[in-house]
């Protein structure tokens, strides 16, 4: 209030003996002055700023009863507002009536407007940035039990991604001809990527072919019951991925991918050791538990050691922190693209994450939390995840084995929040269970004609895809080395439409 009369003094006030939060008491009346002459101008700045982004109490209070009248169709001016603010109230030597009096008088026009909430909104974001910077401060000497260094770091980290991300005022609607060359260059982008794909490539044609590859900001769960490949199908696509990576210049300096793209992996079941161990047994197809028991020929030894030179100069990083939270990963992965770059992200599986809402909460509520963050993160860092999921036990019940959309485990959101969603089947695990004991069973013939049908093939079930259609892509699967590739054979039929 004071602020307010002192700015429309003529009198200079005294030089203030402390640091004031950064404000414009002038730019907030020439704004408020322009929406009571002319309520259009509210409009031009009513997408991104709000009452409290507004510094002085009172102009707070004027324009939020000014936008709840002009939002009702009706006209905001000195005269229909103070009725909806305290009589009694002074501004220096003025009443609150002579005050917006005085506020629409002096006001010049509304062409500014938007520069002036631009101006206003900007203080207001440097304002949250002290408080943010204040609160590190205090809590870091108060040094509370239920908040470690660790978890004030990753809080920290937090509200500032969330002050960058809704510090914005570039929102709201986009004419149709900006939406129509976002397309076109998406277009001339994948006309110039390796296999024409408007999405990253999976490095498995059949499944590219299906999907137009892996698509930023998408949401792509990969679900399968234990023992179906699912790990062994991520580690083979974020493999590709990253051994495929060929940056390209832009023309501020910085990078961007080509081809592939810079992976992050969150191993939530195996350690970052055994996920290098299977990516090496696909690569050099040496079987990896004769890697884990020592039992491999010196020719095998030197495929081992060229590889992990290799591997050494991709950009494939690994996080093999367990039981992790959505807020720990979406920091981590915040950190890992403004450090490395970022192109896709797999986190082997949402079942072992932690929400980070209350420990009262339900586990279908933390799953909806942990879908809901992973969804949220993908559009925010414009890089599509591939999330590992379970599937219920319900599968094994049924005479038909292949998974189905209500198999998912825990929650319907893993479904509802995903662009897309995979099930991996391997008919021949199944059938392998079957095995007459006797070989001499007249049923053996027909169980040996099935599994030499079914052996060494794996089926990727498109469930869901908001981009394309549904299906199946077989695919080859050579257990020994956990590996997922294309059937070379011409004679097979590389996609089963339902």
């Amino acid at each position: 209030m004071n602020d307010a009369a002192r700015k429309l003094s003529p009198v200079q006030a005294a030089e203030p003996l402390y640091r004031e939060a950064p404000n414009n008491i002038e730019a907030e009346q020439a704004l408020l002055g322009a929406i009571l002459v002319n309520n259009d101008a509210f409009y031009r700045v009513s997408d991104f700023l709000k009452p409290e982004h507004l510094y002085e109490p009172l102009h707070r209070k004027i324009f939020e009863v000014a936008s709840e009248i002009i939002r009702m169709g009706k006209t905001a001016n000195p005269v229909t507002i103070k009725t909806f603010l305290p009589a009694d109230q002074k501004v220096g030597d003025l009443t609150v009536a002579q005050y917006l009096a005085r506020l629409a008088s002096e006001a010049v026009t509304i062409i500014n407007a938007e520069d002036y909430g631009r101006a206003i909104y900007d203080l207001a974001l440097r304002r949250s940035l002290i408080q943010i910077g204040e609160d590190v401060v205090n809590i870091a000497y108060d040094a509370p039990l239920d908040m470690p260094p660790q978890a004030q770091i990753e809080d920290t980290e937090r509200r500032l991604f969330a002050l960058a991300e809704n510090g914005r005022y570039d929102g709201g609607f986009q004419s149709f001809s900006d939406a129509v060359a976002q397309a076109v260059d998406m277009a001339g982008a994948a006309f110039e990527r390796d296999g024409n794909l408007s999405g990253v490539s999976t490095g498995i044609m059949s499944l590219d072919a299906k999907m137009g590859g892996l698509q930023r900001s998408d949401l792509i769960v990969l679900a399968g019951r234990p023992g179906m490949g699912k790990t062994s199908l991520a580690t083979n696509i974020a493999w590709n991925i990253a051994a495929a990576y060929e940056p390209e210049v832009l023309a501020d300096g910085s990078f961007k991918a080509k081809n592939g793209g810079v992976v992050g992996f969150y191993s939530l079941e195996m350690s970052a050791e055994q996920l290098a161990t299977r990516i090496m047994s696909e690569q050099t197809e040496v079987s990896s538990s004769k890697i884990r028991r020592g039992d491999i020929t010196e020719h095998e030894f030197e495929k081992l050691v060229g590889f992990s030179q290799t591997m050494q100069k991709v950009p494939l990083f690994i996080d093999q922190t367990g039981g992790i939270s959505i807020a720990q990963l979406a920091a981590r992965a915040r950190r890992l693209k403004r450090q490395r770059g970022l192109d896709f992200l797999v986190i082997d599986y949402i079942q072992l994450m932690t929400g980070s809402g209350k420990s009262g909460e339900n586990r279908v509520q933390e799953i909806t939390q942990i879908t809901t963050g992973l969804k949220s993160l993908g559009k925010e860092l414009n890089v599509p995840i591939v999330a590992l999921s379970q599937l219920s036990r319900q599968v094994e019940n049924r005479e038909d084995k292949r998974p189905q959309l209500s198999d998912l485990r825990e929650s319907g959101s893993i479904e509802q929040d995903a662009d897309v969603v995979l099930f991996v089947f391997r008919e021949e695990y199944y059938v392998k269970n079957l095995e007459p004991r006797d070989i001499a069973d007249p049923k053996y013939p027909e169980w040996e004609a099935h599994m030499e049908k079914v052996k060494g093939t794996a089926d990727v079930i498109i469930a869901k895809q908001r981009h394309g259609p549904t299906g199946t892509v077989k695919l080859a699967f050579q257990s020994e080395f956990t590996r997922f590739a294309d059937l070379a054979e011409p004679s097979f039929i590389q996609y089963e439409e339902p």
